[in-house]
């Protein structure tokens, strides 16, 4: 059966709008009808369900590319590995998803839309099914990791590094997910903040939220010492391959991590591109990484940083939000650009990079979620 992306696309923007009660639908009918599964989720399910909503989004929107799609899925069915997710596990999600849609687009609903979605969700799975059992044989489900440094440059923020039991393959720009003991169940996302090493070890850069319990046992009450517990990587931002052309990174607060791992990786590299690096924050004190970016500009004269402060009125050096500053500073139309940070951030920084000239296919672009 073939895949009608119009069909799927028509009625999931029935959906788009109602997405917190269509998340809490489909849990509710996914436990109802299979109590068994809840002990597999944690306890509190709002970020789960922010999660499930931000994937089958891209999922839907990314039918008519299926290279991309593909990637995705490929990555999520390695990653749901961590959970115990099983191949008989996707056909009681797959059950719960098709009521909550047939639910929520009952207006337009047909069989032709609901064959649509049986075949979209049946090709969905079976990739995700495959790339999970291609994995199994290779790679663990989980990776224990080691806390062998804990710095807290600012009240809110601290620089981990870890060093897992094993080596975790994985390219600069990419994120893993992290549990803590005090949270079984509960995974948060954190971009990796270094290229890979040759003592495999990794560095997070991790901001306190309200509410966030990850983050804030992270920051407060993790020690050298303390093992955590790593999903398998993902992301696809990357580093760019055999580009000639010079590099702009967009980094608002702990949206550095990231950029920082790539610009790490092309220094690495061997190339010689001109990389400007505009790093943002609300005060000069939580531009947490200055010091070692001072460092990695110092020791490679093709780097330029520019700090960035929004709202200290006294500092000394460029001031204003960083998508203003970043599109009155010059022209990067001729650039590679990477930007990350807040969602807004990223979102205007873009629009306005878009309005000065460079395309689309040359913006990569990350945004930090509440726990990353």
């Amino acid at each position: 059966m073939s895949i009608n992306p119009r069909l799927v696309k028509e009625s999931f923007a029935l959906i788009e709008p109602v997405a917190d009660k269509a998340a809490a639908y489909f849990y509710g009918r996914l436990f109802a009808e299979n109590p068994h599964l809840r002990g597999m989720f944690p306890p509190a399910l709002d970020v789960q369900r922010d999660r499930l909503f931000g994937a089958l989004t891209r999922v839907v929107w990314s039918l008519d590319s299926p290279g991309s799609m593909t990637s995705f899925l490929s990555q999520m069915g390695r990653d749901h590995r961590k959970y115990g997710v099983t191949a008989e596990h996707y056909t009681a999600i797959g059950t719960a998803l098709l009521a909550t849609i047939r639910r929520f687009a009952i207006e337009i609903w047909n069989d032709e839309i609901e064959a649509a979605w049986v075949s979209a969700y049946t090709a969905a799975a079976n990739i995700m099914i495959e790339s999970a059992e291609a994995d199994a044989g290779v790679s663990p489900a989980w990776w224990l990791a080691e806390v062998v440094e804990h710095r807290r440059p600012h009240d809110d923020i601290a620089v981990i590094t870890l060093r897992p039991t094993q080596p975790l393959p994985y390219t600069a720009g990419q994120y893993v997910n992290v549990q803590v003991s005090r949270w079984p169940r509960v995974w948060r996302t954190f971009s990796i903040a270094n290229a890979p090493r040759a003592d495999h070890s990794i560095r997070l850069h991790v901001r306190s939220v309200p509410g966030g319990w990850v983050s804030g046992t992270l920051i407060r009450d993790t020690r050298v010492g303390d093992t955590l517990m790593l999903g398998p990587p993902m992301g696809t931002m990357a580093a760019p391959e055999d580009n000639p052309r010079d590099l702009l990174f967009v980094a608002g607060g702990t949206g550095l991590a990231p950029l920082k791992a790539i610009i790490e990786q092309v220094i690495a590299s061997g190339h010689r591109p001109g990389i400007h690096l505009l790093y943002g924050a609300r005060t000069s004190a939580e531009l947490y990484d200055l010091p070692d970016l001072i460092r990695m500009e110092s020791s490679f004269p093709w780097l330029q940083v520019l700090p960035v402060v929004s709202d200290e009125p006294a500092y000394d050096g460029r001031r204003g939000r960083l998508p203003e500053v970043t599109q009155r500073l010059r022209s990067w139309a001729e650039h590679e650009v990477y930007v990350c940070g807040p969602a807004a951030m990223v979102d205007e920084t873009v629009s306005r990079l878009q309005a000065d000239g460079v395309p689309l296919s040359r913006i990569h672009r990350d945004v930090v979620h509440s726990e990353r």
